[in-house]
């Protein structure tokens, strides 16, 4: 039985990951989310409360597989600028993976101030991993250095997901030389 729930709470989730990737927070739906899975609809409610707890559970399964994808990238690297431009690269490189996308879609507006706060801890773990490399550059503060740096690679993931004019190439290099040089060029 255990087993057996277990296995559609995994279905669930990987439904959600797919409404989420094709539809935006718009085509997660309890309905859809039922249709996807062959469930009845009621059945949905038996392993989620809401919607926001979907994205929540989405969050605490996929974002520490994430993390770690850019953790080892960082891990390759041979300097501290290196570090920083794995870093980039390696969440710019995700943008199109199925996990990545649930987790951009997410509205924080639809979570609850819980859910809200352990995707800011999850955040807050992605950025303690690059602090020392930005030490190690010279960076006076490096905490504030690697939330700036964050904020360059939330702004580069929303050009790609927009579909800017740009390559994401384009945009991936534009990120890496901003990380590496400012604004330098």
């Amino acid at each position: 039985m255990a087993e057996h729930r277990s296995m559609q709470r995994a279905a669930l989730l990987d439904a959600a990951r797919t409404l989420l990737s094709e539809g935006g927070t718009e085509a997660l739906t309890f309905p859809a989310l039922a249709e996807r899975t062959g469930l009845a609809r009621s059945s949905v409610y038996e392993y989620f409360r809401s919607r926001a707890a979907v994205v929540e559970e989405l969050c605490a399964v996929d974002f520490p597989v994430w993390a770690a994808e850019v953790e080892a990238a960082m891990e390759r690297a041979d300097s501290a600028a290196g570090k920083v431009e794995a870093y980039v690269r390696r969440q710019l490189a995700l943008v199109g993976d199925r996990r990545h996308r649930a987790v951009v879609a997410i509205s924080a507006s639809e979570l609850d101030a819980g859910a809200r706060e352990k995707i800011r801890a999850a955040h807050g773990g992605l950025i303690a991993m690059i602090v020392e490399a930005l030490g190690e550059l010279g960076h006076e503060q490096p905490r504030l250095a690697a939330m700036l740096l964050q904020g360059v690679v939330d702004a580069a993931v929303r050009r790609i997901e927009l579909g800017a004019a740009e390559d994401p190439a384009v945009v991936t290099e534009a990120a890496v030389n901003m990380a590496l040089r400012g604004v330098e060029g």
